[in-house]
């Protein structure tokens, strides 16, 4: 019994099914009446004829299973085995002077089911057309020559379009399917890196904060009060991030990951010098363009160990341009990683930056510190942030 689950597709996927390997065997019925009229004795040398039909049989049947299996289609056997219907076929036809002309339409559907999709079909079908409309021909006039070379192209050049548009659909399908499984790979790996951003920056800074909190509780509790309300509102805006992020419509803001970075690089003991210049950007520009701030101003809070850190945006007509540097040990990955390495962090930012068609570039600056830059072009088609056109520290 079927199960209700899914049924449209399956009755969708149930209607586009190819035929099954025997489901072109009933088509042997064909010569029966020659067969019924060999039993009777209506041939010489029944015997031989019989053993000629049975070969005929046996042989249209192993090249036809072979045939539709999609795995042996290409390889000799199904070939030799339709050869040997068509040496069968022409020994009838030949010995019994004209008869069994019903078997050029079967051999024409065999070779329609072997040869499909190969540029001999074409030639085969018209050979074997042409052949049996010659002997129909010369031992019963042309009328039967032209019903029979007509009912054997038929015969092969549909069954063998018929199967191809099966093979098709099949083939569309299973496309379908996989760019399915790929675009929903796809979003995985969109979620997981946003994700990866968002959570790596909120932890830092929650971690940062609370370490001032440590720091100056003891001698300043109005300060260390204040952290703490810091961490309880990076805490919040944390959770609407991520149910954004779940829900898909999450877009970040350069203004704001600007306020966030000066925020975490001043509670981190890090002078942040911070400018930005040019024309608004699109929302999308900017959207990407705070992924970079967050992650580059992750990086330098976790691992530089810097003095100083400057954030410069300069916006064009066409492209824009943000450089993050400090004045740390040069070391812009995980902890332990060598300069210009780049942990996940950086690598899904160069995708992200090289999908929108712009660059991510990070290294070592100078003998000391360590500088990120990314460029992207400006959509004008897309919306333009409320930002204004120039914003210095």
């Amino acid at each position: 019994m079927r199960k209700t689950t899914g049924a449209p597709l399956e009755d969708d996927m149930e209607r586009h099914k190819p035929p099954g390997k025997f489901a072109f065997l009933p088509w042997l019925l064909m010569i029966s009446g020659d067969v019924q009229d060999l039993a009777k004795g209506a041939f010489p040398h029944p015997w031989l004829g019989g053993l000629g039909v049975a070969v005929f049989a046996v042989l249209y049947t192993a090249a036809v299973v072979l045939g539709l299996d999609r795995a042996r289609l290409g390889t000799r056997t199904p070939r030799l085995l339709l050869l040997g219907v068509a040496v069968t076929a022409y020994a009838l036809s030949l010995g019994y002077g004209g008869e069994w002309l019903m078997c050029f339409p079967v051999l024409s559907l065999a070779a329609g089911i072997v040869l499909r999709g190969d540029r001999a079909l074409a030639f085969a079908v018209l050979g074997i057309a042409g052949s049996a409309g010659v002997i129909a021909g010369w031992h019963s006039g042309a009328e039967n020559a032209m019903i029979t070379g007509y009912g054997s192209v038929m015969s092969g050049m549909v069954t063998a379009s018929v199967l191809r548009l099966f093979e098709t659909v099949a083939e569309l399908r299973e496309t379908r399917e996989e760019l399915a499984r790929s675009a929903v790979e796809r979003e995985r790996l969109r979620f997981s890196r946003d994700l990866h951003d968002l959570l790596g920056h909120t932890m830092s800074v929650i971690v940062v904060k609370a370490e001032a909190v440590r720091r100056l509780a003891p001698r300043n509790l109005e300060a260390a009060l204040g952290q703490a309300a810091d961490i309880e509102a990076v805490g919040r805006q944390a959770l609407t991030e991520i149910r954004e992020a779940v829900t898909g419509y999450r877009e970040g803001s350069l203004t704001t990951e600007l306020d966030r970075a000066r925020s975490v690089l001043d509670a981190s003991g890090i002078t942040a010098d911070i400018r930005q210049s040019g024309p608004p950007l699109p929302s999308q520009t900017a959207a990407l363009l705070g992924w970079v701030v967050r992650e580059g101003v992750t990086n330098v809070v976790r691992h530089s160990r810097a003095q100083r850190c400057v954030i410069e945006v300069r916006g064009a007509e066409d492209r824009v341009h943000l450089e993050i540097s400090d004045d740390g040990h040069g070391v812009g990955s995980e902890p332990g990683g060598v300069p210009g390495s780049g942990g996940n962090g950086l690598k899904g930012l160069a995708e992200r930056l090289a999908a929108g068609g712009g660059s991510l570039t990070s290294g070592p600056d100078g003998k000391r510190g360590f500088r990120l830059v990314a460029e992207l072009p400006v959509d004008e088609n897309d919306g333009l942030e409320s930002d204004g056109e120039e914003r210095a520290a």
